[in-house]
């Protein structure tokens, strides 16, 4: 029993320290990612959970409708998952400054923040997430990057009581 609790304990610590990224990261392209522009009208996602061990535990597609007002951008995430399992989760972000974001959608703790800077935007909160026997509070370090017009890369690092349990990929494409 004290092995595995070794080796648990230290294989928390090797995924703590692994890299991640940051916004003054060198930029790979000129391309300027623009919420407001990228979401407004339709767009589809694809994406999967995958544990600290690398582990896929749960994939899923999402249909989203963005709306702009000049000021907020509304959110309509509409998520089937493998198991035939849907939810929907409803965004509201408010656009702060030239590249900052904060936003609620139910289920977030407190309000969510957010930077853009170039092609890519980091986004962070904290969530009670549903999963299939319950609900989960998990902190999110969300990296999203431009990889084209119509194309977005998202991987977001998640968090429970401070330490790494997994991430979630997705891709997102404009319709």
């Amino acid at each position: 029993m004290f092995r595995i609790l070794i080796f648990l304990a230290l294989a928390f610590l090797v995924a703590a320290c692994t890299g991640k990224p940051a916004l003054e990261d060198a930029h790979l392209s000129d391309r300027k990612l623009d919420l407001e522009v990228f979401f407004a009208g339709k767009s589809k996602a694809y994406g999967q959970f995958q544990d600290v061990f690398g582990t896929v535990r749960r994939r899923f597609e999402v249909d989203i409708t963005g709306t702009w007002d000049g000021s907020r951008l509304k959110l309509v995430e509409d998520f089937v998952y493998e198991d035939g399992s849907t939810e929907q989760r409803i965004w509201t972000l408010t656009k702060t400054g030239p590249d900052s974001w904060t936003g609620t959608a139910p289920g977030v703790i407190g309000t969510a923040s957010g930077q853009e800077r170039g092609d890519t935007f980091n986004w962070q909160y904290t969530i009670d997430l549903p999963v299939p026997d319950g609900t989960l509070r998990v902190t999110f370090d969300d990296w999203m990057w431009l990889l084209s017009e119509d194309r977005l890369l998202n991987r977001a690092y998640m968090k429970r009581f401070g330490v790494d349990i997994g991430e979630v990929i997705i891709t997102f494409e404009k319709l």
